[in-house]
């Protein structure tokens, strides 16, 4: 078996998987994207593996590993896009910015406060 075909076909995906982190805006598609950069990295242990005919089949090994915790993963990053999304009501990246809840939020700075000139007018 030729290594270089698995190994593109890694490179492939995970460049896609790259471009859907950067790129995207909604949480799920971001959460996808990490996927794919897992199942790339667990293409090439697997094709690691059988290339150089480990006799422990490590790469096997730490495939399933790799696997548990991409299943892990996605369940805890749905269920906290699913939370956010009840309490904020988007699962756009660019518009969650605190964690906290929403009703604490910080008062508004932006609103103008009467400045006092030294000699104690309103300017």
């Amino acid at each position: 078996m030729h290594l270089v075909y698995p190994a593109v076909l890694a490179a492939l995906l995970f460049s896609v998987g790259v471009y859907g982190v950067l790129a995207r805006r909604n949480v799920v598609l971001v959460l996808m994207s990490v996927e794919l950069m897992l199942n790339a990295v667990n293409l090439n242990l697997v094709a690691f593996d059988a290339w150089l005919r480990d006799a422990l089949h490590a790469g096997q090994a730490l495939t399933l590993f790799t696997i548990t915790v991409a299943a892990a993963e996605i369940g805890l990053g749905l269920a906290i896009v699913l939370l956010v999304f009840r309490t904020r009501g988007t699962a756009d990246v660019d518009r969650i910015t605190a964690l906290g809840d929403p009703s604490e939020a910080a008062p508004d700075t932006a609103a103008p406060t009467a400045v006092t000139a030294p000699g104690g007018q309103a300017a």
